[in-house]
Protein backbone atom coordinates (compact mmCIF):
# COMPACT_ATOMS: atom_id res chain seq x y z
CA UNK A 1 0.00 0.00 0.00
CA UNK A 2 2.78 1.68 0.81
CA UNK A 3 4.23 1.68 -2.36
CA UNK A 4 0.90 2.53 -4.51
CA UNK A 5 0.72 5.52 -2.12
CA UNK A 6 3.81 7.21 -2.59
CA UNK A 7 4.35 6.13 -6.92
CA UNK A 8 0.98 7.89 -7.39
CA UNK A 9 1.64 11.23 -5.18
CA UNK A 10 5.30 11.15 -6.65
CA UNK A 11 3.97 11.20 -10.38
CA UNK A 12 1.40 14.35 -9.23
CA UNK A 13 4.06 16.10 -7.71
CA UNK A 14 6.62 15.86 -10.73
CA UNK A 15 4.54 15.40 -13.39
CA UNK A 16 7.03 15.37 -16.80
CA UNK A 17 9.91 17.11 -14.84
CA UNK A 18 11.06 13.28 -13.94
CA UNK A 19 10.72 9.78 -14.55
CA UNK A 20 9.09 8.19 -11.63
CA UNK A 21 9.95 4.27 -12.17
CA UNK A 22 8.28 1.54 -9.96
CA UNK A 23 10.09 -1.72 -8.79
CA UNK A 24 12.29 -1.41 -12.39
CA UNK A 25 16.05 -2.51 -12.46
CA UNK A 26 18.97 0.69 -12.51
CA UNK A 27 21.99 -0.41 -13.05
CA UNK A 28 24.61 0.23 -10.79
CA UNK A 29 27.42 -1.86 -12.76
CA UNK A 30 28.40 -4.96 -15.29
CA UNK A 31 27.76 -6.96 -12.31
CA UNK A 32 24.81 -5.20 -10.23
CA UNK A 33 21.26 -4.46 -11.35
CA UNK A 34 18.81 -3.93 -8.51
CA UNK A 35 15.27 -3.41 -8.68
CA UNK A 36 14.65 -0.53 -6.16
CA UNK A 37 11.16 -0.09 -5.00
CA UNK A 38 11.13 3.38 -6.08
CA UNK A 39 13.17 5.04 -8.41
CA UNK A 40 13.07 9.28 -9.33
CA UNK A 41 15.19 9.77 -12.26
CA UNK A 42 16.09 12.57 -14.53
CA UNK A 43 13.69 12.76 -17.25
CA UNK A 44 14.43 11.15 -20.52
CA UNK A 45 11.98 11.65 -23.31
CA UNK A 46 12.46 7.80 -24.17
CA UNK A 47 11.85 7.08 -20.20
CA UNK A 48 14.80 4.68 -20.25
CA UNK A 49 13.26 2.01 -22.68
CA UNK A 50 17.03 2.11 -24.55
CA UNK A 51 18.99 1.55 -21.26
CA UNK A 52 18.39 1.44 -17.18
CA UNK A 53 19.29 4.57 -15.52
CA UNK A 54 22.80 4.72 -13.48
CA UNK A 55 23.94 6.31 -10.23
CA UNK A 56 23.85 9.33 -12.40
CA UNK A 57 20.72 9.32 -13.69
CA UNK A 58 18.87 8.69 -10.48
CA UNK A 59 17.68 12.08 -7.80
CA UNK A 60 16.42 9.54 -5.11
CA UNK A 61 16.52 5.42 -5.00
CA UNK A 62 14.01 4.80 -2.31
CA UNK A 63 13.28 1.10 -0.46
CA UNK A 64 10.39 0.17 1.64
CA UNK A 65 10.78 -1.75 4.35
CA UNK A 66 9.48 -4.05 6.86
CA UNK A 67 10.55 -7.83 6.89
CA UNK A 68 14.04 -6.11 4.93
CA UNK A 69 14.90 -3.18 6.72
CA UNK A 70 18.36 -4.93 8.00
CA UNK A 71 19.12 -5.53 4.66
CA UNK A 72 18.25 -2.61 3.05
CA UNK A 73 20.21 -0.75 5.97
CA UNK A 74 23.59 -2.76 5.29
CA UNK A 75 24.14 -4.47 2.15
CA UNK A 76 21.65 -1.69 -0.03
CA UNK A 77 22.94 1.01 1.40
CA UNK A 78 27.04 0.12 0.97
CA UNK A 79 25.66 -1.07 -2.34
CA UNK A 80 24.31 2.43 -3.65
CA UNK A 81 26.93 4.26 -1.42
CA UNK A 82 29.71 2.42 -3.54
CA UNK A 83 27.74 3.37 -6.45
CA UNK A 84 27.69 6.78 -5.82
CA UNK A 85 24.20 7.19 -5.58
CA UNK A 86 23.97 10.34 -3.99
CA UNK A 87 20.09 10.18 -2.28
CA UNK A 88 18.92 7.21 -0.70
CA UNK A 89 15.68 6.60 1.33
CA UNK A 90 14.53 3.80 2.94
CA UNK A 91 10.83 3.96 4.01
CA UNK A 92 11.12 2.33 7.48
CA UNK A 93 7.77 1.01 8.24
CA UNK A 94 8.71 -1.32 11.15
CA UNK A 95 8.98 2.33 13.18
CA UNK A 96 6.82 4.27 10.54
CA UNK A 97 9.75 6.98 9.35
CA UNK A 98 11.64 7.94 6.59
CA UNK A 99 15.18 7.55 6.83
CA UNK A 100 17.42 9.54 4.44
CA UNK A 101 20.23 9.10 3.64
CA UNK A 102 22.95 11.42 1.48
CA UNK A 103 26.85 11.91 0.93
CA UNK A 104 27.93 8.51 -0.12
CA UNK A 105 31.57 7.78 1.12
CA UNK A 106 34.14 5.57 1.73
CA UNK A 107 35.35 4.96 4.84
CA UNK A 108 39.47 4.13 6.14
CA UNK A 109 38.53 0.20 5.84
CA UNK A 110 36.88 0.41 2.31
CA UNK A 111 33.33 0.09 3.67
CA UNK A 112 30.60 2.52 1.90
CA UNK A 113 28.37 4.69 3.57
CA UNK A 114 26.40 7.69 3.83
CA UNK A 115 27.88 10.76 5.72
CA UNK A 116 24.26 12.05 6.49
CA UNK A 117 21.45 10.40 7.90
CA UNK A 118 18.04 12.10 8.75
CA UNK A 119 14.78 10.80 10.26
CA UNK A 120 11.44 12.47 9.13
CA UNK A 121 8.05 11.30 11.00
CA UNK A 122 5.10 10.62 8.75
CA UNK A 123 3.55 14.09 9.84
CA UNK A 124 6.57 15.70 8.32
CA UNK A 125 7.46 16.92 4.68
CA UNK A 126 10.99 16.36 2.91
CA UNK A 127 12.59 18.05 0.38
CA UNK A 128 13.54 16.48 -2.93
CA UNK A 129 16.83 17.06 -3.89
CA UNK A 130 15.82 18.25 -7.25
CA UNK A 131 15.77 21.89 -4.90
CA UNK A 132 11.98 22.92 -5.42
CA UNK A 133 9.76 19.78 -4.83
CA UNK A 134 8.01 19.08 -1.04
CA UNK A 135 6.74 15.54 -0.31
CA UNK A 136 3.96 15.45 2.06
CA UNK A 137 4.50 12.30 3.84
CA UNK A 138 1.11 12.31 5.62
CA UNK A 139 -1.09 9.47 4.23
CA UNK A 140 2.08 7.49 2.29
CA UNK A 141 2.58 5.12 5.46
CA UNK A 142 -0.19 2.61 6.16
Amino acid sequence: MCNTRLVKRLILLLGERTTVRGQEPITLSDLSEPSPDVVIAKYRQDDYLAGHPGPEDCWVVMEISDSTLGYDRSKKLSLYGESGVGHYWIFNLVNRQLEVYREPYEDNQGDYGYRQKLTYLPTEKVELPMGDCVLDLDGIFP
